[in-house]
């Protein structure tokens, strides 16, 4: 038996993005077990994930966390969070480990002096290269998201005009250089050729409120409503996904959903971008803008203060793509 823990604390996007690793250590290494540590709030993601073996919950008390982790006896540690915390705990653990490139220094050349030094590669096949020493490559499967059966949305509890088909839109994001105006995603839902679940946590839900409200068309604003878990199996039942780039943009690609996604002040160059989604999927984004990208996550406000970055774009456009897909055939 070869027992790995892999470590990866957040974000809901992030730790989508790892579990074609997950996958390919297990089925590929001989007698492979594999432990999870993540954060608390985050486990619902991987709790039914059937290639991992044990979770192992961060609530905020590290010592407790190492501890626990140390009466596992791993063999080996695989970081794919490489920061100061997976940090201290590799130096506490004190066995083999394999972090992968976060490659800081061409991100920052990139939003601070616009010269592009990063590799043309997801940050899937990043991830991949940690465990290469173990003979594990990549099997091309794309994402795994799993959803046990007490989180499925059953269509029949949803409104009537939503049971015949809809799309799923995500308007959340933690910061609104990432994000449509909330004027931009009414005109978007009041044009397409289906109605809208509009999907976000709780801090979306004023937002949501504001656009089903406004918004001529069905809307139906279910912000703050469901868990992810349950998010996510209204994103696997959608016709279409509009999103920002969020997690629930890498959930989408997961269940090779149509995609548009639209992107602000970040770049698809980061490596982040949809990975094997259904190819119909679209990116959206203003090219050939100077100032972008003008952060690698994002900022409250626009720092040039013109907001091109999502003013510019073109919600017509949008529309069109997103009715041209709900009459193509999967």
């Amino acid at each position: 038996m070869v027992k790995y823990l892999v470590v990866r604390f957040s974000s809901i996007g992030d730790i989508v993005l790892t579990t074609p690793v997950i996958r390919c250590l297990k089925n590929q290494v001989q007698d492979a077990r594999i432990h999870y540590v993540t954060k608390e709030r985050f486990t619902p993601i991987l709790s039914s994930n059937p290639y991992i073996d044990h979770i192992h919950s961060y609530s905020g008390n590290l010592n407790a966390l190492i501890r626990e982790l140390k009466n596992e006896h791993f063999d080996y540690i695989i970081d794919l969070h490489h920061n100061l915390r997976s940090a201290l705990l590799k130096s506490r653990i004190r066995i083999i480990s394999f972090s992968f490139p976060k490659l800081n220094v061409q991100k920052w050349l990139l939003v601070n002096l616009k010269i592009n030094r990063l590799p043309d590669m997801h940050i899937v096949d990043r991830y991949f290269k940690t465990v290469r020493l173990f003979d594990v490559t990549n099997d091309n499967q794309g994402l795994d998201y799993f959803i046990q059966e007490e989180d499925i949305v059953p269509l029949e509890s949803l409104p009537v005009e939503f049971r015949k088909g809809y799309i799923a839109f995500a308007i959340g994001g933690l910061h609104t250089t990432k994000k449509l105006t909330t004027e931009k995603i009414i005109g978007i839902c009041n044009a397409v050729d289906k109605p809208v679940i509009l999907l976000g946590g709780k801090n979306d839900t004023e937002t949501g409120s504001e656009i089903a409200e406004e918004a001529g068309k069905t809307i139906y604003n279910a912000c703050g409503i469901y868990s992810i878990n349950q998010s996510a199996s209204l994103v696997r039942q959608a016709d279409l996904v509009i999103t920002h780039d969020t997690g629930l943009m890498h959930i989408a690609a997961a269940f090779r959903k149509k995609i548009i996604s639209i992107w602000g002040n970040t770049i698809p160059e980061f490596g982040m971008y949809p990975y094997h989604p259904e190819p119909a999927s679209v990116i959206i984004q203003v090219p050939n803008l100077s100032c972008r990208p003008c952060s690698k996550i994002g900022f409250d406000k626009c720092p040039k203060k013109h907001f091109k970055c999502i003013n510019d774009i073109d919600i017509d456009r949008v529309v069109q793509i997103a009715n041209d897909r709900l009459t193509e055939k999967s």
